[in-house]
């Protein structure tokens, strides 16, 4: 890691009773992001369709500029259906509260979701808030207001 990466402070919220919880970690040297894993007291089962929110067991602190995306795992979304409800998440630099997963069941069966599995992935990424301004007229492109398959033949 080179030192101009941003620092991430993470906080353990119940860090008696999860011991066996890993914190975020990057699995491979080489990884975009993070295994989260699942941090609730007792396992609970996904019915197709059900959506159901994770607790993680930390908060975090982020530096100014920066956010954190909350991304399916591939594996869980290929053999199980299970992804993100609203993916990619956002969870913002000035949020402190615990970071939970918003789980849904894609699949056609249930999927039991166990204490300690890594349930999704996070990503950090730097991000601009934009100057805005109201204009009388936008600029004419090709495609202007052409909406959904307009660029497509």
């Amino acid at each position: 890691m080179d030192k101009s990466n941003p620092v991430i402070r993470f906080l353990k919220l119940r860090p008696d009773a999860d011991t066996d919880i890993p914190m975020p970690r990057y699995m491979t040297s080489l990884a975009a992001g993070m295994d989260i894993c699942a941090a609730m007291e007792n396992k609970t089962t996904l019915a197709p369709g059900a959506i159901r929110l994770v607790p993680t067991g930390f908060a975090m602190a982020l530096p100014p500029g920066f956010e954190a995306q909350i991304r399916p795992r591939s594996g869980l979304a290929v053999k199980h259906g299970i992804s993100i409800v609203n993916a990619p998440g956002t969870i913002d630099a000035d949020y402190r509260g615990e970071v939970k997963i918003a789980l849904i069941n894609l699949g056609s069966s249930d999927y039991t979701v166990r204490r300690g599995e890594r349930i999704a992935q996070m990503i950090i990424q730097k991000v601009y808030q934009a100057r805005l301004e109201v204009a009388d007229k936008l600029d004419e492109t090709d495609r202007s207001s052409g909406g959904f398959g307009h660029t497509g033949k």
